[in-house]
């Protein structure tokens, strides 16, 4: 299962992994959310112990996607050694998803 990551943990969640991490930025009312919901925790099971694949509510969560500039969702942000290394806009097929995080490993 995808982590919850917020505003409150993404300092040691994701700036602090020694793996590479996906996050997805979503909200409730966000209809291309829910289609790319399922295929984060898909991924989340796939790269289990090989990557941190989490989830962060925009709604619930304001000041890191004000940090790195959220202004569309989904936005998947991807993070290798505390770095911002890739980013993905709207929804996708799994496999565009999979090869970003494939090319982090």
């Amino acid at each position: 299962m995808a982590l919850e990551i917020t505003d409150a943990n993404f300092e040691e969640v994701v700036m602090k992994s020694d793996k590479p991490v996906l996050i997805d930025f979503w909200a409730e009312w966000c209809g291309p959310c829910r289609m790319v919901g399922p295929i984060v925790e898909e991924l989340a099971k796939d790269y289990d112990g090989k990557a941190v694949i989490g989830k962060m509510n925009v709604d619930h969560n304001p000041n890191i996607p004000t940090q790195f500039g959220i202004r569309n969702i989904p936005t998947i942000l991807f993070f290798k050694g505390g770095k911002m290394v890739d980013k993905q806009v709207g929804a996708v097929p799994k496999s565009v998803l999979d090869g970003k995080i494939k090319a982090q490993l």
